[in-house]
């Protein structure tokens, strides 16, 4: 999971300076999701029935119903998730696109069409396909979410902020809405502040577990590493745990190593390594 987020977080990080790129925060993250539904970070799909044991079941189940009636909407919306989830991100963008140009008026296409191009990384094209997904007198706070997940990744912490704020004042304390700020945070180097959200975040009864893989990544970005490895594991079954931990500790060695390397070229050049 920890290495799904600084997976999702590349465009981001070459918006940081050279001390922090090793930080490989997304949304992202979301973020990022995430797929980028597990984010990223959060796109925040709406609550649905339970889905298939076999991801890729549902890829061959969705694939054949929407060939055989590629108008069929939900039909569409439906493969289009089970792609994602497979991470077969292009060609989720490529049956959500041709499904929103057939219908255009289809929030829900939209919707799930800009979760998709969030999730290949057309971050500005994500932003405005979800913009269209909603309007100003029904708002969807997981959409604004979503919104805000993209201009995080376009180094538009502010703007992304003022989206999160909206989708918080439509539902107040959602964990993943929180999450998705917290990484905001991290982006822009504030770690205090990126901490004190995503405690909020894990404080909810219905946060998931990628809230506490965040706050154990800033945790242990904040020096705290023993805690970190504490709360990775919280919740998680031995092999999740186990897993977990590693992959903390690989991303928290790159981050000493990448600081030592960009404070030597710092020095040299006389410069600060911030």
């Amino acid at each position: 999971m920890f290495q799904q987020l600084f997976e999702r977080s590349r465009p981001a990080r070459r918006l940081a300076s050279a001390a922090w790129s090793v930080i490989l925060i997304s949304g992202l993250c979301s973020c990022q999701t995430t797929d980028m539904s597990d984010i990223t970070g959060s796109l925040g799909d709406k609550a649905e029935a339970p889905r298939p044991a076999s991801p890729r079941r549902e890829v061959d189940l969705y694939r054949d119903r929407y060939r055989a009636n590629p108008k069929d909407a939900e039909a569409a919306l439906q493969y289009g998730k089970a792609l994602r989830a497979t991470g077969q991100r292009a060609q989720a963008v490529a049956v959500l696109e041709q499904a929103s140009m057939a219908d255009p008026g289809n929030k829900a296409l939209l919707a799930g069409y800009g979760r998709a191009l969030l999730d290949n990384g057309n971050f500005q094209e994500a932003f405005d396909v979800l913009g269209r997904a909603h309007s100003p007198d029904d708002p969807d706070w997981r959409i604004l979410s979503a919104q805000g997940s993209a201009l995080d990744q376009l180094g538009r912490f502010e703007e992304a902020r003022q989206y999160y704020t909206s989708a918080l004042a439509i539902a107040p304390d959602e964990p993943s809405v929180l999450s998705n700020l917290g990484l905001s945070y991290v982006l822009s180097k504030d770690l205090a502040k990126a901490e004190d959200i995503l405690r909020r975040a894990c404080n909810s009864p219905d946060a998931n577990p990628r809230a506490r893989q965040n706050l154990a990544l800033v945790v242990g970005l904040r020096g705290r590493v023993a805690e970190a490895e504490t709360i990775a594991r919280a919740g998680r079954s031995a092999e999740e745990s186990a897993a977990d931990v590693a992959a903390l500790k690989r991303l928290l060695s790159r981050k000493e190593t990448t600081h030592a390397e960009a404070g030597n070229t710092a020095a040299t050049a006389g410069g600060r390594s911030d």
